[in-house]
């Protein structure tokens, strides 16, 4: 099994590789005119640079590189595809994504490019192979017909989703550094053996791996797009990144028959995990879905409705917004590390506290300084009706006609 001080390095060398490499490609996209421009749906209101997506790329590629050579995780890379399918996959979603940055590609066209590097993933081993159903006992094995076809479903709802929550600066970095990093110890605490149970992912899963590289890319690429952006990361770092969660989960929920009794209902049914650890994303893609339909709209048209654009709307600030996404992914991430950490469900009450905090901030806070400044300029109103009404008479300096 690789070593903690391992993952550190590899970890390390994602974080400060993307961190440099980020101006470069900044530049690179300023002297190409490869720009976000501002739009009427968009929050900046100068023109941005892309190409962070290739930034971010090529930190993973390095870090991958890296472990590869370093030795510390040969029982990963000796005889298996799966870390290369990984690479590809990543590659050419950040191809595809970053075609649509330059010049604007259809919604079928890029649908059909995450399709590709879906399969791709799934020809070289990132497959789903089991399927579990919450509360129901049994295991479903994903046969030939449908393994296949459920594994490019999960790339491109992932991708899509990552893609629909990056609308503030650092929003979508900084959910996928904080999910990436919760699957790093999930997937490491599942593939340890302790005195209590022996490990439960193979030696060989890649899983801890990719996500504690990802981590370590959101984190090196986070100061350079948090508010005010310097660089956006476009739909080639924003499809990448779903890509990888989506390798990330299925190769820890996915490819794993066995089933751990007394732990709480993610240990039962890991593949469902996403849907807490990426808890933000998935339910603004359900949300947006669900509106567009009902407003008769096409999927990818856009719209000023996500979650983020609704929390400025109630008064936060830009930075304030993302921080208390960033913080419901954290939290989200708790259900999931709690228990496994822990071996005990109890740990309702103090994350309920946690919960009920963030819906306080989120909700009631805005409408406090919102009463505030709506009293304050009611009272400044009522000032100068008062001054008009009688400023003839105190003021010296105004003469009657």
């Amino acid at each position: 099994m690789p070593t903690t001080s391992a993952y550190v390095v590899v970890f390390v060398v994602a974080l400060a590789s993307t961190f440099a490499i980020t101006p470069l490609f900044r530049w690179a996209a300023t002297r190409l005119g490869v720009v976000a421009m501002p739009t009427e749906r968009a929050v900046h209101t100068t023109p941005i640079p892309y190409l962070g997506g290739v930034a971010m790329l090529f930190g993973f590629l390095v870090a991958l590189g890296v472990a590869w050579a370093s030795g510390g995780f040969e029982v990963m890379f000796d005889g298996a595809s799966t870390a290369l399918g990984v690479a590809l996959g990543a590659v050419i979603l950040c191809a595809v994504g970053t075609l649509d940055d330059v010049r604007d590609v259809s919604a079928p066209a890029k649908t059909a490019g995450i399709v590709f590097g879906g399969s791709v993933m799934y020809l070289l081993g990132v497959t789903l192979l089991y399927f579990r159903i919450p509360f129901v006992d049994g295991l479903i094995v994903l046969g030939p017909d449908l393994a296949p076809l459920v594994t490019v479903l999960w790339v491109v709802g992932m991708a899509n989703a990552v893609n629909l929550i990056d609308g503030l600066d650092g929003l979508a970095t900084g959910i996928v550094a904080i999910a990436a990093g919760s699957f790093f110890l999930y997937g490491h605490r599942l593939a340890s053996n302790t005195p209590e149970r022996l490990a439960v992912l193979a030696p060989e899963n890649p899983s801890p791996l990719i996500a504690v590289i990802v981590a370590g890319i959101c984190l090196g690429f986070l100061p350079h797009n948090f508010n005010p952006a310097r660089i956006f990361m476009g739909d080639g770092g924003a499809l990448m990144l779903g890509g990888l969660m989506a390798a990330s989960t299925m190769l820890v929920g996915g490819q794993t028959s066995v089933e751990v009794s007394g732990q709480v209902f993610f240990f039962f049914a890991p593949l469902f995990i996403p849907f807490f650890v990426m808890g933000v994303p998935i339910f603004d893609t359900a949300f947006a879905i669900f509106r567009r339909a009902r407003k008769r709209t096409g999927i990818n048209e856009a719209d000023k409705d996500h979650l983020h654009h609704r929390l400025m709307r109630l008064g936060h600030g830009h930075r304030r917004s993302v921080v208390i996404l960033w913080l419901w992914t954290g939290l989200l991430s708790l259900f999931v590390l709690y228990p496994v950490y822990t071996s005990k469900g109890d740990g309702l009450v103090p994350i309920a506290v946690l919960a009920l905090a963030l819906v306080l901030l989120t909700f009631f806070y805005p409408g406090i300084r919102r009463v505030r400044r709506e009293d304050e300029a009611e009272a400044v109103a009522e000032g100068a009706i008062t001054a008009a009404a009688g400023g003839h008479e105190d003021d010296p300096e105004v003469t009657a006609p």
